[in-house]
């Protein structure tokens, strides 16, 4: 994926989505940003950020959609708050809309694990020494369920009703290995 850097630019940063339950209804949580880790992009976002987004918009501005396509809303937000972790979220994935289905078993079997947020940004600072980005200010616009996690910790901590087979977690692994290469390749061709 390229991502454009800048103020007036919408970026989508992948980040760490740890399932705390997948409830019967399609309800799940977990962390859509964490705070003070750099991500493959060398961006940090610092606690705050989403604070002024989240107080503007509130959480039904901003979308629950699947790998960016505003064609395909799968479900709605039911609590975005910051904490000392980062971005905490509950949301519902939609019953009888068919992708929100399928990412409903996907999420249960453990394929699909990551969450990635799209955003403007507002205010960033650049430290001259390592070039990380440090995100100060970011407009939170949407969430997406994404395949390919952009922090390569991303996981599903526990999901009920339901159990990993070894193929399912070889699976799992082989996916972030080639999301991590895509990420290296790209990194090398200057995109």
């Amino acid at each position: 994926m390229h991502v454009q850097r800048g103020p007036g630019r919408l970026v989508r940063k992948f980040a760490d989505l740890a399932i705390t339950g997948l409830e019967g209804d399609g309800t799940f949580s977990g962390y859509a940003s964490v705070f003070g880790e750099v991500d493959l992009s060398r961006d940090i976002i610092e606690p705050g950020a989403f604070r002024q987004s989240l107080k503007s918009r509130g959480v039904a501005g901003i979308r629950m959609l699947y790998q960016h396509d505003p064609a395909q809303p799968i479900g709605t937000w039911i609590t975005l708050k910051e904490d000392a972790r980062g971005l905490y979220v509950v949301g519902r994935l939609t019953a009888g809309v068919a992708r929100a289905e399928e990412v409903r078993a996907l999420m249960k079997s453990g394929a699909l694990d990551g969450l990635s947020i799209g955003f403007q940004t507002v205010k960033a600072r650049q430290d001259g020494k390592t070039g990380i980005r440090h995100i100060l200010q970011a407009d939170l616009w949407e969430i997406s369920v994404v395949t390919f996690p952009m922090a390569p910790s991303a996981r599903v901590s526990s999901v009920k009703a339901q159990r990993l087979t070894s193929r399912d977690a070889e699976l799992i692994r082989s996916m972030r290995r080639a999301a991590r290469m895509m990420t290296f390749n790209r990194a090398q061709q200057g995109q």
